[in-house]
């Protein structure tokens, strides 16, 4: 029996949508399994269905094609992902999520066979490989971090984060859910974000929006008070003055 190459088609317009959908659908070995038509959309329906790979417009609401392939390379099973797009001026931040593929809409049925072909060539192996090499450097800032959980990919919106915590080579995300364990690093973090969260201690950095004021405590460490939480975070004494910089600014 012939083993399909699994397809998922995501764009925010229906009709792209359906001309890419004929388009796969013409193409020997290949089955659409899922339809998406945001980013965030995209990942949902990845978890569900599984697919070999994935047709990805860029410009979409909510969350953008960019972001939600680096999400996609961070899952169990990482699709390969071909961006169909209508501009060309996202083809570096592309190859940055490695891509296997960037074209142009309208997108040739030549082009896209072609380009089907190479993604059917990648081991997932290859794939799982790449996701060690992800970062943000250059690429549109995200609005989200991802996390691998029993649930599979979990996302949180960066505004809900309430602080990052370095612990040995993870780092733990608080946010209004409750928290979860990443594999980034708190300088790529702090490199991302500098208007949004800034660092109180060697191991931590908090969010500017929950900040509620810092004051002393009884054994003689200053610690920030973070809207929302109960925690109470240590500032290491070389921090103090920066945050304090930081706050009057607020």
């Amino acid at each position: 029996m012939r083993v399909m190459t699994r397809v998922m088609v995501c764009d925010d317009e229906k009709l792209a949508r359906d001309r890419l959908v004929r388009l796969v659908s013409d193409v020997d070995g290949m089955s659409v399994v899922a339809e998406a038509g945001t980013g965030r959309e995209a990942l949902s329906q990845a978890q569900l269905h599984r697919p070999d790979v994935v047709l990805m417009d860029i410009r979409m609401p909510d969350m953008d094609g960019l972001e939600a392939a680096e999400h996609l390379l961070k899952s169990d099973s990482p699709p390969a992902v071909i961006f169909c797009t209508a501009y060309d001026e996202h083809a570096l931040q592309a190859f940055k999520v490695h891509a296997v593929d960037y074209l142009l809409k309208p997108v040739s049925r030549d082009e896209l066979k072609e380009a089907l072909a190479r993604a059917k060539g990648l081991s997932r192996g290859k794939l799982q490989a790449l996701e060690e090499e992800v970062h943000s450097d250059g690429s549109p800032r995200r609005r989200h971090i991802s996390a691998r959980t029993h649930k599979g990919i979990e996302l949180i919106g960066v505004d809900e984060v309430r602080y990052f915590m370095a612990d040995q080579k993870y780092v733990t995300v608080r946010h209004e859910g409750g928290e979860v364990l990443i594999d980034e690093t708190l300088k790529e973090l702090e490199d991302e974000f500098p208007d949004l969260f800034v660092r109180i201690h060697r191991n931590a950095l908090i969010s500017l929006g929950f900040l509620e004021g810092m004051e002393m405590s009884t054994a003689g460490h200053y610690q920030v008070r973070l809207r929302g939480i109960e925690d109470r975070l240590t500032v290491s004494r070389r921090h103090v003055a920066g945050l304090r910089k930081v706050m009057a600014r607020l």
